[in-house]
């Protein structure tokens, strides 16, 4: 299966500009101010249910004056019926030819890359990315269904011939659905990661109950209504919005669920591990979420250390898995480094995501913004010096949503918890390190295991930094984002340790096979 880079700022640079992709998104930014504010159900058996629950709003985090939507809290029943409509709808999608199912997947991604500037917006309205990340978010959720389509026509559906040991014996092993998964998403990638989750179930034969997140549920949402647009029979796949106390608690409970994909936190993946899991064998696929580190030796380009750092601290507020969270630089360069990402930092732009030279973006929520000022005050207490950040932004337009500056701070010990713990805010914690070796256990030293890179020049060192890092997804000198940026069918995206449960990863070759168990079958014909 052949690579292209997909991403569509990219194409148009190549192609020579970008003004037509602002024409765009400026387009359907104003036509989506029309369509904003309005009553959101589940969708149950192919059908829009207005739910027996109350109506929550949901406002943007760049101006908490806006409302987005209201959107139904689902009840237990509700989650359910979608489970039960899921369950009967189970076995004719498991009979669907998997190339049928794989067709389907290519018509989705038709469907999402015709409502892509509609897709964009939604996400930049309701959880704060600027429209380069938007239109990256998008692109990765078009990806993994032509990625996840292709994958079964390269595995011929995972139907495999096996050796024949007796005379007139035929075996083959064939990859078979579960049966329903539910598939419970994240705020922070909420059209490629709740596509990516989705398409994943569906393509390998299994029917679907959608729970978006909170903080984004107009884009799970729009996942759902591409998926249903491209023609897939009623009840293969349900949305029900809700609490994950409430909606997450009965697909989690539920027998009639078979298996679980979630992204999301350490805390809550574990308890759905460990509930899912008490009566029977159940896979749950999760990816939990990092403390990443970037380690800068003297043998670095200082130059593209500092771009990568930037990037993978700053992207999207910080609010991502795989953003650097920690950085450890050599003594010897330490000082030259940090000043020039303090230069570095000075030309950014904090303002309205819609706007076209906003870098970032709000953080997501209230208890965001709130992990962020406790995270300041904390440091602040125990000696830290904020070399750049730590504030609130408060001033002209910004002053009604969730804004603050990108936060460094250096000077608190190696083992604060600061260093340990994750925010998925704008807040980078700096330490030093004699040598590479002292970096590696300073850097292993958290119970996650996401993503992890290295600037050096020297193929010594980056070998040992390869060979001793615990993180499923690594980089060396990647300046476009130091510890961040998986592109599917590139980089596989899998968490260690406490960052996920299967040590397999989306966007990779090994990802479909966890949504489908293994048949041995022996036909004896003599």
């Amino acid at each position: 299966m052949s690579f292209e880079n997909k991403n569509t700022w990219f194409r148009a640079l190549q192609a020579g500009g970008l003004d037509p992709l602002h024409a765009a998104f400026e387009a359907a930014w104003r036509e989506q101010q029309g369509s904003i504010g309005k009553d959101h159900g589940h969708y149950i058996n192919g059908k829009a249910k207005a739910g027996g629950g109350v109506y929550s709003a949901k406002t943007s985090p760049s101006d908490a004056r806006m409302l987005v939507g209201r959107f139904v809290q689902g009840t237990k029943d509700e989650a359910l019926a979608a489970v039960a409509a899921a369950k009967a709808a189970a076995p004719a999608w498991r009979a669907t030819p998997w190339q049928e199912r794989a067709d389907l997947l290519d018509r989705v991604a038709d469907v999402m890359t015709r409502r892509f500037w509609e897709l964009c917006c939604a996400m930049t309205l309701e959880n704060g990315k600027n429209r380069f990340e938007a239109s990256i978010d998008v692109d990765e959720g078009i990806d993994f269904c032509r990625s996840y389509a292709a994958q079964m026509r390269e595995h011929n559906g995972f139907v495999t011939s096996m050796g024949s040991p007796f005379p007139g014996e035929a075996n083959e092993t064939r990859f078979l659905p579960y049966g329903v998964f539910a598939v419970i998403a994240p705020f922070n990638f909420p059209i490629a990661i709740t596509a990516g989750m989705t398409v994943g179930a569906l393509v390998t034969g299994n029917t679907v109950v959608l729970k978006p997140t909170q903080d984004t549920p107009l884009c799970g949402e729009l996942v759902y209504e591409c998926i249903a647009e491209a023609g897939v029979p009623a009840g293969v796949i349900n949305l029900v919005h809700g609490s994950g106390s409430v909606v997450g608690q009965a697909l989690v409970d539920s027998d009639d669920v078979d298996g679980f994909v979630f992204t999301g936190s350490v805390g809550v993946g574990l308890q759905i591990l460990h509930t899912a899991q008490r009566r029977c064998a159940k896979p749950v696929i999760a990816e939990m979420g990092g403390k990443n580190p970037i380690v800068v030796s003297a043998k670095a380009d200082l130059d593209k250390a500092v771009d990568g750092v930037f990037n993978a601290a700053f992207g999207f507020s910080g609010q991502k898995c795989s953003a650097c969270s920690r950085l450890y630089l050599q003594q010897d360069i330490a000082e030259d480094f940090l000043a020039r990402l303090v230069r570095r930092m000075q030309g950014v732009v904090v303002g309205q995501p819609a706007l076209k030279d906003t870098f970032m973006g709000p953080v997501v929520n209230a208890r965001a913004l709130k992990t962020y000022l406790d995270a300041v005050a904390l440091a602040r207490r125990d000696g830290g010096r904020f070399i750049a950040g730590g504030e609130q932004i408060l001033t002209g337009d910004l002053a009604h949503g969730y804004f603050v500056q990108p936060a460094v701070v250096t000077g608190l010990p190696a083992s604060h918890e600061l260093f340990r713990r994750e925010l998925f805010v704008p807040f980078v914690a700096v330490d030093t390190f004699a040598t590479l070796d002292e970096a590696l256990r300073k850097a292993n030293d958290v119970e996650f295991g996401l993503t992890a890179g290295v600037f050096t020049e020297d193929t010594a060192e980056r070998d040992f930094f390869f060979s001793h890092i615990e993180a499923g997804v690594t980089y060396c000198n990647r300046r476009r984002g130091g510890s961040t940026g998986a592109v599917v069918d590139a980089q596989t995206f899998v968490g260690w340790k406490n960052s996920g449960t299967t040590g397999r990863g989306a966007g990779g070759r090994n990802y479909l096979q966890q949504f489908m168990r293994e048949q041995s079958r022996t036909i004896v014909t003599g």
